[in-house]
């Protein structure tokens, strides 16, 4: 059986170490072209990167073990992965890599590939690329990998993201908060925004190979609270290391995060007849608020696995024109198949301009109910439905909470935990049943 390399979000690790070693690098590269179909006589791929400072030479090493097996790379450069996707698709190029680590510190890097429509790989042809690696039979040639002289393609990319703000001109001269994590937006969200005429007030846009995601971006949303504030500004985003999710902050320095942003996004498009099927994807992480308020205007809510190629591959299949996390990766449809922080940005900044409304008054919409998340450590990992006792105390706990709460009961895919979370109007009356459900856990399987 091959090894298990791409796990929710790419290969990821300890930049130099497996599976982000050289050696394992090569045969990724090379894996990739030998995967993809052979109608082609040379495959070309596109890579893109992060600013971390392992990004250059994971790029030279990736591009290296391509080349030996016919492909042709394009570096794009330090680029965002959103970019990576669009320019994937329009360039026909038959592959898209990134070479990031997303939201991590600067010591870890990644590799995410999409296919040549712009989708990420599906968990299918994942294991056909981790099937060739483990292949014996072949061997990358040894050699030193050649520099990659990098490409600016940005231009096309920025001109299809600013079809996400129609309205634009109305906005010329709003004070805007932003925070690039100093990762991969910090170029592009900048002359993106002050191009549409915007104030700009920008914090994490000076990257130096080690400060991407520290204390700042996406995952770090304080620092941008204080500068929405002291600055006055109508609102404020923060990206993370790669650019494809946003955060929000409101007028008032409140945090506004994937929920609440998927619900107003949500409400317009319905109102402007663009809400396909009239539902939308969200993990099983987003919040009961959210279900409900959906389900007030009328608008259905398809839950899925966390991560976003989950989010992606649900829209697809019951063609929806939204989807997202509570962390901020958000998909239009319309836009791209992958999250994008910048057409996000745009997309909220549509909405306030088409409302009239302010970002905190448009977030107030999501009431977000009480959490209770307890992790129970077990000795087994057995079917719920085959413990009598836990499984009676999680059917009368739903039956207690009717479709006024949620219950999500299930075990971690890396710890010997299973994980009770629920959610609720009343944070004790939640609590002291998410614990009745625990002793049962603890009683049968602890």
């Amino acid at each position: 059986m091959a090894q298990r390399l791409f796990g929710t979000d790419g290969v990821r690790g300890r930049a130099g170490s497996a599976p982000l070693d050289l050696t394992t690098i090569r045969r990724l590269g090379a894996a990739l072209v030998r995967a993809l179909p052979r109608a082609a006589s040379e495959h070309r791929l596109l890579l893109g990167r992060d600013t971390r400072e392992s990004g250059a030479w994971i790029a030279r090493e990736l591009a290296h073990g391509a080349r030996t097996s016919g492909g042709h790379v394009t570096s794009a450069g330090v680029i965002s992965t959103p970019a990576i996707a669009y320019l994937t698709r329009e360039g026909d190029f038959d592959a898209g890599v990134v070479i990031s680590a997303s939201h991590n510190p600067f010591e870890d890097n990644g590799i995410k590939v999409f296919s040549g429509v712009g989708e990420k790989f599906t968990e299918q042809l994942e294991r056909e690329i981790e099937a060739v690696v483990a292949d014996a039979s072949w061997a990358v040639p040894h050699g030193d990998a050649a520099s990659l002289a990098d490409e600016d393609l940005s231009a096309a990319y920025l001109a299809h993201a600013r079809l996400m703000l129609p309205a634009a001109s109305v906005l010329r001269g709003v004070r805007l908060g932003v925070d690039c994590a100093n990762g991969a937006t910090s170029v592009l969200a900048p002359r993106l925004f002050r191009e549409l005429g915007i104030d700009l007030v920008e914090t994490g846009c000076a990257p130096d190979g080690r400060n991407i995601n520290l204390d700042c971006g996406s995952t770090h949303p304080e620092l941008l609270a204080r500068l929405v504030v002291n600055e006055g500004c109508r609102l404020g985003v923060a990206f993370d290391g790669d650019g494809d999710r946003a955060i929000f902050v409101d007028e008032n320095g409140r945090v506004v995060d994937g929920d609440a942003i998927m619900l107003l996004a949500a409400r317009y498009l319905q109102s402007q007849g663009r809400l396909r099927n009239n539902a939308i994807v969200a993990t099983v992480m987003s919040n009961i608020g959210l279900e409900i308020a959906l389900r007030n205007s009328g608008i259905g809510l398809v839950r899925c696995a966390v991560g976003d190629k989950y989010v992606m591959e649900e829209m697809i299949k019951r063609d929806l024109s939204l989807g997202g996390e509570q962390s901020g990766h958000i998909i239009f449809s319309e836009h791209l198949f992958t999250g994008d922080g910048l057409g996000t940005a745009l997309a909220v900044l549509q909405v306030m301009a088409a409302t009239d409304r302010s970002l905190g008054e448009l977030a107030s919409q999501l009431t977000t109910y009480p959490q209770v998340l307890l992790n129970v450590r077990v000795r087994e990992k057995r079917d719920i439905a085959d413990v009598p006792e836990l499984a009676a105390s999680v059917a009368e706990v739903e039956r207690r909470l009717g479709n006024a709460g949620r219950l999500l009961v299930r075990y971690s895919g890396t710890e010997p935990l299973l994980r009770v979370m629920l959610e609720g109007q009343d944070p004790v009356q939640i609590r002291g049943w998410a614990e009745e459900i625990a002793d049962q856990v603890r009683r049968h399987l602890g």
